[in-house]
């Protein structure tokens, strides 16, 4: 009777999990939201800020492709924290225009730590900025970003994420998994919410926060998954995340399963680490404040939870069917493996719409990225129980980045994959 009355609730837990998603992400189809006029034509300012950890082969195109942004010149500014390097990073980004500043802390290490450092340099200087925009050394930048942005926070919005996208989908099927991933978390995810007027997800890179807001609240976001801690941060003080859908980030996806493994595993030990402080407290305040966005941003901590879970009834799916414990007795409704089948091809189904849609390249190369993106699905489980089971470590992992590409390629290939 425990074993009946645990794996249904979980099961039903898992399906309401799924069903919430899946009615949210029906209000990411449209862009409605995207296309309201702003309040106000202000230009805003912004300080462009780009933390990076020996990453001389990617910084000088990255920095490269700041200077080309379609926005008023002497309303931005490029600045690149060279964090604890041992190469040529600050070197390769002072050439490329960039004002360099140096980092050597052997205690805190970690892209949270070096932005509450750099915050705070620029909270002293003399030329003031509206905002500050974060990004990843290892990005490109579409040339409208500073643009779409510029129109979210003359909507009213503090803290503006954008879409961030794949650089090198289709270097492997790891990199292509990937970008499957953020692609679907971009329309699906971000923005259905922005359509709904609830928070968004900071992204870790291509966001914007406006300068007083920092300064009134600070950051002290350091722990392995900086962007979701802020992003909790805000939701408990009643602030939304904006999103600004066309302002593009490219990011480089890992290109081994080896490398993926590791940087998940990290992401998964802070996002385990930021349930564990902050859901409960979502939660509370969703429904004393009736707050949507905190409900929904408390549910969205509770990832690891969902897939643990999820787990535990597919192991109890297969004692079922293969009758290993033969007292062991679910639901029909939710234990039926025909069920949770024809859940997993309607999902599968989801994922080719939202790539056409998208105007995706349709080729062979991206239907086997449809298979692969499964296996990719797959190893979150283990890497969730890893994560979870290792949320109290710290220690920063650095990925690292190769894939030195232009703006001009990277458009380039875009226009023939959707030709």
């Amino acid at each position: 009777m425990i074993i009946y009355f645990l794996s249904a609730f979980i099961s039903l837990f898992v399906f309401a999990y799924g069903g919430y998603y899946f009615v949210v992400s029906i209000f990411g189809w449209s862009d409605r939201q995207t296309n309201v006029m702003p309040k106000t034509n202000k230009i805003h300012t912004f300080a462009l800020l780009v933390a990076a950890h020996n990453e001389e082969a990617v910084i000088g195109e990255m920095v490269k492709s700041l200077f080309k942004l379609h926005y008023p010149k002497e309303a931005f500014d490029v600045y690149v924290i060279a964090d604890n390097c041992t190469d040529a990073t600050a070197e390769v980004a002072r050439n490329a225009g960039a004002y360099v500043y140096k980092r050597t802390n052997a205690t805190l290490k970690g892209k949270g730590h070096a932005l509450e450092w750099m915050f705070d340099k620029i909270f002293k200087m003399d030329k003031k900025y509206d905002s500050i925009s974060i990004f990843d050394a290892d990005n490109l930048v579409s040339q409208n970003y500073l643009t779409e942005m510029n129109k979210e926070l003359n909507k009213g919005y503090e803290v503006v994420q954008g879409s961030v996208d794949s650089k090198n989908p289709f270097d492997s099927w790891v990199t292509c998994a990937y970008s499957v991933s953020f692609w679907m978390i971009s329309r699906l995810f971000q923005n259905a919410r922005y359509n709904l007027g609830i928070t968004c997800q900071l992204s870790g890179t291509g966001f914007v926060i406006s300068t007083e807001l920092l300064k009134e609240m600070g950051w002290g976001a350091t722990c392995l998954t900086e962007d979701m801690e802020f992003t909790a941060k805000l939701a408990l003080t009643g602030r939304k995340v904006g999103w600004a859908h066309k302002a593009v980030v490219y990011d480089e996806k890992p290109l081994t399963f080896m490398q993926s493994w590791h940087q998940r595993i990290r992401w998964m030990q802070g996002h385990s680490d930021v349930a564990s402080r902050f859901a409960k407290k979502l939660f509370i305040k969703a429904f004393k404040d009736k707050d949507l966005s905190a409900f929904d941003c408390g549910v969205y901590l509770l990832q690891p939870v969902k897939i643990l879970c999820l787990l535990f009834v597919t192991v109890m799916t297969w004692v079922k069917v293969t009758g290993v414990i033969d007292v062991f007795e679910i639901s029909k409704a939710f234990g039926d493996p025909q069920l949770w089948s024809a859940v997993a091809v309607l999902q599968m189904m989801y994922i080719p719409f939202v790539i056409t849609y998208e105007k995706r390249m349709i080729n062979l190369r991206l239907i086997w990225c449809y298979v692969t993106f499964w296996l990719y699905s797959l190893t979150w489980i283990p890497i969730t129980v890893i994560g979870w089971l290792k949320k109290d470590n710290k220690e920063w992992s650095h990925t690292k980045h190769t894939r030195s590409i232009t703006l001009e390629e990277l458009e380039e290939a875009e226009k023939i994959q959707n030709i």
